[in-house]
């Protein structure tokens, strides 16, 4: 058997040796000299964050290597090891358990390997900062909720917040479909999303409050991470016009009704504007003593309405008024309500839920963004935006609904 075929077949292996071939006239002959592996091996770990300091929670977790690969890697917290995943080249390992605990100690270690097989171990710890004080959010619509697409995302603070981007930025709206939307700050603890048109109907949302790690001001940080999940019902839009005195009810943009109504009279008139309703009751006691009119007025009244839905706090309803169904379709003479005939009533009170929209157009008297009810789609969006931290930006994905990077681009294109 030749030498060639011996090393062929893999019965000859040799490593770290030299190897010196003397050749007889017969059989060939070895002189094997040893030589030395290297002690030190030329991979190199690192890990961040630094260690030097107290660490923020909400920073994931690194180790780097170089010269090599990483072999094993191992983070020891209070509740014991924290997830993680290796890259595909075996370079870099990320944790992927966020966020991680205040004030608590975390043991580092990990062994990397280079090419000829010689390992390195980083041994590491650090601790979390500890927080003397916190602040918590709320979040409206609540987890579970189905609601009208009127409806804004309300996040509402204990404490005042400062680091108004910071908070923004920890605040996530997913969503079934990209959506382009905006926070915008009512005040230093109330901070609102909404879309820049209506929410579309059908429409999946959760919200990730990943508050862990950030400060609302110097010394004051997030309690706790939450999420909440809701949906928004079909999109049931009415417009009212004044003008041709009809009320056009539609669902997911479908014309299903249009209705004779009555408006506001001269001196009375209904405020236009985009509106949400915000109560619904099957009947009420509508009593013009609460909006200042004397009992000896001419203007007061006193009526029971049937199926009245409120559009803002200072005494706008839609409802029944069979009192004024000789009007309705031909002239306004309501007292800022919008009237309609009993049996139309009860037909767009059923169709209807808080949260559902009423947009009133063709009336002298308007409606701002004034707080009277809800009322933010009555604000242009250019100023909207004023008001963020962040700017306008596109929904993210449901979690496990599809890779960010398509939706991304979904966004874009849409």
């Amino acid at each position: 058997m030749t030498l060639a075929r011996r090393i062929n077949r893999g019965s000859f292996f040799a490593v770290g040796v030299t190897a010196v071939l003397a050749i007889s006239a017969c059989t060939p002959t070895f002189n094997l000299t040893t030589v030395p592996l290297d002690p030190n091996p030329e991979v190199e770990i690192r890990s961040f964050p630094s260690t030097a300091g107290l660490v923020d929670p909400d920073v994931p977790i690194q180790f780097e290597a170089t010269g090599g690969i990483l072999t094993d890697v191992s983070v020891i917290g209070p509740d014991g090891a924290v997830s993680g995943i290796l890259s595909e080249d075996g370079l870099q390992w990320t944790s992927t358990q966020s966020p991680l605990e205040y004030s608590a100690t975390y043991t580092l270690e990990a062994t990397g390997s280079d090419s000829r097989g010689r390992t390195q171990v980083l041994k590491e710890s650090f601790s979390t900062i500890k927080p003397e004080k916190f602040f918590s959010a709320k979040v409206s619509p609540t987890n579970g909720q189905d609601v009208g697409v009127g409806l804004p995302v309300v996040v509402t603070f204990n404490k005042k917040v400062e680091n108004q981007a910071e908070v923004e930025q920890a605040l996530i709206v997913r969503t079934t479909t990209p959506i382009l939307g905006a926070w915008s700050w009512a005040s230093d603890r109330v901070v609102e999303f909404r879309p820049k048109d209506l929410w579309p109907g059908g429409t999946q949302v959760q919200i990730d409050v990943n508050l862990t790690g950030v400060e609302a001001k110097a010394g004051v940080f997030g309690k706790r991470d939450t999420r909440t999940s809701f949906a928004f019902r079909s999109a049931v839009v009415s417009v009212v016009d004044a003008q041709t005195h009809t009320m056009d009810v539609f669902r997911d943009g479908e014309l299903l009704r249009t209705i004779p109504v009555t408006t506001g009279k001269p001196g009375f008139e209904t405020r236009s504007g985009t509106k949400v309703l915000l109560t619904k009751e099957r009947s009420r006691i509508m009593d013009a003593a609460t909006g200042g009119t004397s009992t000896s007025d001419p203007e007061y009244y006193r009526v029971n309405a049937e199926y009245a839905m409120r559009l803002n706090y200072t005494g706008e309803f839609v409802h029944a008024a069979p009192w004024s169904t000789g009007s309705q379709g031909s002239d306004n003479v309501s007292h800022g309500c919008v009237g309609m005939s009993t049996t139309n009533a009860q037909w767009w009170w059923n169709e209807n839920n808080v949260g559902d929209v009423v947009i009133v157009k063709n009336t002298p008297r308007g409606q701002d963004n004034d707080g009277n009810g809800i009322t933010v789609w009555n604000e242009p969006w250019t100023e909207w935006l004023i008001r963020s931290a962040t700017g306008a930006q596109f929904t993210k994905p449901l979690q496990g609904q599809v890779p960010e990077a398509e939706f991304a681009v979904a966004s874009v294109d849409g």
